[in-house]
């Protein structure tokens, strides 16, 4: 793990280590940094497909609900209304389709970030406190197929890190 001054030199670092062939890297920052999402090369995740899903099965399900209620389990005619009024079912469905959008968006950003993370082991740093205040850190994996100890260490060193660590596991 690695802290760097600013901003901009963490995002100069996570270039150059993508570059090196670098691919678990984590960068921890106090809050959104520009550039910091291209120099990581993320790629679009599922979270709006499965949102799309959960919309959608919500809004079916609720339709379902209320058609099922209507024609087969207590068909009562009001007024000459008949039976599968859909106008009338449309609106529920719509609005439990976004009620279950977003939760399904809710769900799949928690699953895919990862969170809630409730141990890391950069925690046992001391310094990665500063993480949420005014530190810029860059965390490399040990599984990383480029990881090398004491070289990984030199190259954070060389890319302007202030301090580096060895994370014990």
């Amino acid at each position: 793990m690695a802290r760097f001054e600013t901003a901009g030199a963490l995002v100069e670092a996570v270039k150059q280590m993508r570059k090196a062939g670098y691919r678990e890297l984590e960068p921890c920052v106090p809050y959104p940094v520009e550039g910091l999402t291209e120099a990581m090369a993320f790629k679009p995740r599922w979270v709006p497909i499965l949102s799309l899903a959960a919309a959608i099965l919500g809004a079916a399900g609720v339709y379902f609900m209320q058609w099922y209620a209507s024609v087969l389990s207590y068909p009562f005619v009001v007024g000459g209304k008949p039976l599968h009024s859909w106008p009338a079912f449309l609106i529920p469905a719509f609005v439990f389709g976004l009620l279950f959008a977003v939760l399904g968006a809710a769900v799949a950003m928690l699953f895919g970030n990862r969170l809630p993370r409730p141990y890391h082991p950069a925690f046992n740093i001391s310094e990665f406190e500063r993480a949420t205040d005014d530190g810029f850190f860059l965390i490399v994996s040990r599984h990383d197929s480029r990881y090398a100890g004491g070289r990984t260490v030199e190259r954070l060193r060389e890319l302007a890190a202030v301090e580096v660590w060895e994370v014990p596991e």
